[in-house]
């Protein structure tokens, strides 16, 4: 009675349920015994009959329960518009988090696996503040055409794509984020027709999702990268189940779990009497859901056409397709949203850093407008911080710094300011380079902002830019920070990290000054933005400091600081996104500015 409930869920009819006995019976064989594992079989109607086989596996570590969903279906009905949506067992794992309000964590399994591994394992995996813990859906990843569907039609990229055939659900995080209710507003908006709720919960969970060891959901369908005997689950999707097929895929082991079961038998006869009738027409269920992902993509009103047209901003939609056509050509260092024209920043224009008292005012002010400003945005979830990781590589540098950071709002340099104050640097004040046109062309408000708040102006003028370098040398020198965003170019919301120019490094070499690499990583937030799309959620990741190389040529320090920055930001990447960087450029038109 003292030991900690693990609370596991399946979810199948009276026709289904056999399958649900192998599993289950695979998983308390190789379940540790430390714990009390309670099984819910969510159905609306199995026979007793069936109910009895699945009793008789229970023991003093396994408790089964069968839970009829009926009257809870029955409630909430009028939310539904069709009831064919809520026959279909596999919707009813979105009601588990609503239904067992008991549970902070649970698991859902599919019941036409095999568990191998240790149940316990899974479940006591910190899924931190993650709606859930799932595993890449590599059918998406190895079938062109199912990737390209998630991408153009559901909006998720096919590496980001889970399976929901097993997922660890985080209950707490289900009711508060209200993912039934975005389940049920989605099914009145859109049909999903490929993978159909598996397509919904990615859609609601998209960038709330915690990548569990691919071992925890092997797909047979799929080819995998590591001996079959370290799967932790099997997972027999599509046409791939052993019951129909004598040749499927670690069928074995399928069966090695079912002889010890009351229902072997019949599954054997089911085996044996699938005939070559059925066997085509698998093969054709298999082309057809491959044209059918097709149809959806190429569908004039699919779900995301529909949702850029009637939801998100056009002038935002149309950004987005300038990043994706500005990648494929290899545009890296232009901008895709034209700031106007500005006039050219001459010397008499701009004492960069020896200023007067009136502009010393000015500064002062623009800060204390500038922190209020930012404190609204915040109060207001315009501009959300998740969390600020490494902010000890601020006190580790005992002298100036370059830093550096990816570029993809005109706000993100309000992140790093905010994560040099959350360091405490006193003594060390914060700039940050800016371009020409902002600070000549910048009306209002926001060019009050530009031109006071510790700017560094970039310059067409030769004149000018002989005081910028030798007013941001001297910063440097002095033990300042100095912002510098390599890439060149802002492009909104875009998560990768594009190729680097070498003027910040070049700072950093001519001062011998370490340079710091900042990256900032975004994930959609709860928060509708007025121009259709989620205010995204950052994590600034603060890497330690890079230092020349004294022992290089000049050029050569440049080039190796270069190159660490990007192997810095690529590693923060692809470890927070859990994608291999790469773009859609033509290789020979992919080239790093050295």
């Amino acid at each position: 009675m003292n030991k900690q409930i693990i609370p596991v869920f399946y979810a199948c009819d009276d026709a289904f349920v056999k399958y649900t006995i192998v599993s289950l019976y695979s998983m308390i064989q190789n379940a540790s015994r430390d714990f009390h594992y309670i099984i819910y079989i969510l159905h609306t109607e199995i026979s007793d009959e069936m109910k009895q086989k699945v009793y008789k596996l229970a023991n003093d570590c396994f408790e089964i329960q069968f839970v009829d969903v009926t009257n809870y279906l029955k409630s909430i009905s009028d939310k539904l518009p069709l009831r064919d949506y809520y026959s279909k067992t596999t919707y009813y794992r979105l009601f588990i988090a609503e239904m067992f309000t008991e549970y902070s964590k649970a698991i859902y399994i599919d019941s036409d696996t095999i568990v191998q591994g240790d149940i316990s394992k899974l479940y006591l995996i910190d899924i931190k503040d993650a709606y859930v813990g799932a595993c890449h859906e590599q059918a998406m990843i190895q079938v062109d055409e199912f990737g390209t569907y998630v991408e153009k039609v559901v909006g998720v990229s096919r590496y980001n794509f889970f399976n929901a055939g097993l997922i660890v659900i985080n209950c707490e995080q289900f009711r508060l984020h209200f993912v039934l209710d975005k389940f049920i507003d989605y099914l009145h908006y859109y049909t999903f027709v490929v993978t159909q709720d598996e397509d919904y919960l990615n859609l609601i969970c998209k960038d709330h999702v915690y990548w569990i060891d691919q071992r925890w959901n092997t797909e047979v369908y799929c080819d995998i990268s590591y001996p079959i005997e370290q799967a932790n689950m099997l997972h027999y999707i599509m046409t791939s189940k052993p019951w129909h097929y004598e040749d499927c895929p670690h069928g074995d082991i399928f069966w090695r779990y079912a002889k010890d079961t009351e229902v072997y038998d019949e599954l054997r006869s089911i085996l044996n009497s699938y005939s070559d009738e059925e066997k085509e027409k698998d093969k054709l269920v298999q082309e057809n859901l491959v044209k059918l992902a097709v149809k959806e993509t190429n569908r004039e009103d699919n779900f995301m056409n529909r949702v850029n047209k009637d939801k998100r901003a056009k002038d935002r939609v149309e950004v987005l397709h300038k990043i994706e056509q500005y990648e494929r050509e290899g545009r890296f260092y232009e901008d895709v949203e034209i700031d106007p024209p500005g006039r050219v920043l001459l010397p008499d224009d701009i004492e960069y850093i020896q200023k007067g008292i009136a502009d010393k005012l000015k500064t002062k002010l623009a800060f204390i407008i500038a922190h209020k400003f930012v404190r609204n945005l915040i109060k207001d979830k315009k501009f959300i911080i998740k969390e600020m990781r490494g902010l000890e590589n601020f006190h580790n540098l005992n002298s100036g710094a370059v830093i550096t950071c990816n570029h993809f709002n005109a706000f993100d340099s309000f992140a790093i300011q905010l994560a040099y104050e959350a360091a405490d640097q006193p003594n060390r004040s914060f700039w940050r380079v800016i371009r020409e046109g902002n600070y000549t062309s910048f009306p209002g408000f926001y060019g009050f902002l530009m031109r006071h708040c510790n700017t560094l102006p970039l310059s067409s003028n030769l004149a000018t830019m002989k005081k910028f370098i030798s007013a941001t040398n001297e910063l440097i020198k002095t033990g300042n920070f100095v912002l510098f965003y390599p890439e060149q170019s802002m492009w909104w919301n875009y998560r990768k990290p594009k190729p680097l120019k070498s003027g910040a490094y070049t700072f950093a070499v001519r001062n011998n000054a370490p340079v710091l690499p900042c990256f900032i990583t975004m994930k959609d937030s709860d928060v509708m933005g007025e121009d259709g799309f989620y205010v995204q959620e950052y994590t600034i990741h603060i890497a330690e400091p890079i230092y020349p190389d004294t022992s290089l040529s000049h050029r050569k320090r440049i080039e190796d600081i270069m190159e660490k920055n990007a192997a810095v930001w690529k590693e923060i990447y692809e470890r927070e996104y859990h994608i291999a960087l790469s773009y859609t450029t033509d290789p020979d038109k992919l080239k790093v500015n050295k």
